[in-house]
């Protein structure tokens, strides 16, 4: 199998976002190379598993599968087998694990990711929100949010917001600029995590220049100057330092990496008492 054709089969008797996810995280971890992501869908029938598991024989790849429908999931498993197709499950063990451990007994529905439930509301609200409370539109938003992002512009603020929205988290960012007074709204409170952005200089340099030169504007301007970032920073870190808020360096991480840490800062202040 020459490195263009190698495939990843994503299958699923729901969308099949979550084997997909999986499978891109995975193919992060090697060097660059053309891997393509093939996505079955609302599988049914087991006349649809022989189909793809030919075409795996055929070419080489690989199949990861989330079906919670036993029937389709073993005869995934014997199809597999029987025509040499590498397979990953990648829901069975967990769901084996929760029945071994806490005597469940699964829905076997498939979808359930994306059921219409109270979750799902609240990811839609927390999307909204993030969006009217973007950018500092609105002070009041700092006072609603559950998270309160700031920091000096390009630090990836808003997708950071819609991140976490999409989480169910309700997040208000504030860009920091010297010219400008951090708003009254903008105090420390246990009902709500107040988180600092920042970023290497040159690392800032590269991303408005970007920015500009996507704008039709010279990359010259003090927007994007070395000095006028290093002010902003500074002012920014003496923000933060006030305001005593903890601080993440994105540098070069990932926003799923930034949301993590702040997710498990959210879980320990839940546990924790505030004063």
């Amino acid at each position: 199998m020459t490195q263009q054709q190698r495939i990843i089969y994503v299958c699923s008797d729901a969308v099949g976002e979550t084997a997909e996810a999986v499978a891109r995280a995975t193919i992060r971890q090697f060097p660059a190379g053309e891997v393509e992501l093939r996505r079955y869908g609302h599988i049914r029938t087991e006349e649809e598993i022989i189909s793809i598991v030919t075409e795996a024989a055929a070419t080489g790849g690989f199949i990861a599968f989330t079906l919670v429908q036993p029937e389709l999931r073993e005869m995934m498993k014997e199809e597999a087998k029987q025509r040499g197709v590498r397979i990953v499950d990648v829901m069975g063990p967990m769901m084996q694990a929760y029945i071994d451990t806490f005597n469940g007994f699964p829905r076997r529905e498939p979808g359930l990711l994306h059921t219409l439930d109270d979750d799902y509301y609240q990811r839609i609200d927390a999307v909204e929100f993030a969006v009217n409370f973007d950018d500092g539109k609105d002070a009041r938003g700092l006072l609603q949010a559950e998270v309160v992002l700031i920091g000096v512009s390009r630090t990836s603020k808003t997708p950071l917001s819609i991140y976490l929205a999409h989480k169910g988290i309700k997040v208000a960012n504030l860009p920091l600029m010297p010219e400008v007074k951090p708003p009254a709204e903008l105090i420390p409170s246990s009902e709500r995590l107040i988180v600092g952005l920042t970023m290497d200089p040159r690392q800032i340099i590269k991303i408005r220049a970007e920015r500009l030169k996507s704008m039709g504007l010279p990359a010259v301007s003090r927007y994007a100057s070395e000095a006028r970032i290093h002010e902003e920073l500074n002012y920014a870190s003496e923000v933060m330092r006030k305001l005593g808020c903890p601080v993440i360096d994105v540098t070069d991480r990932a926003i799923e990496e930034t949301a993590g840490i702040i997710t498990t800062w959210m879980h320990e202040r839940k546990r924790s008492p505030q004063p």
